[in-house]
């Protein structure tokens, strides 16, 4: 579970730097930014490192 939480964070904050590089996704981007936070924020609570 901790392995798939860090891989879609990771996947996620790739998205984000695309789409803000390309102002082309909107209020999406910011969504996706938010859950991978999230996802990132999980893992430092449960105790594992977050990177």
């Amino acid at each position: 579970m901790g392995n798939l939480l860090y891989a879609i964070a990771v996947i996620l904050i790739i998205i984000w730097l695309i789409g803000f590089l390309g102002y082309n996704a909107g209020g999406l981007v910011h969504i996706l930014l938010v859950i991978a936070v999230i996802a990132i924020l999980l893992r430092v609570i449960q105790g594992r490192k977050p990177l």
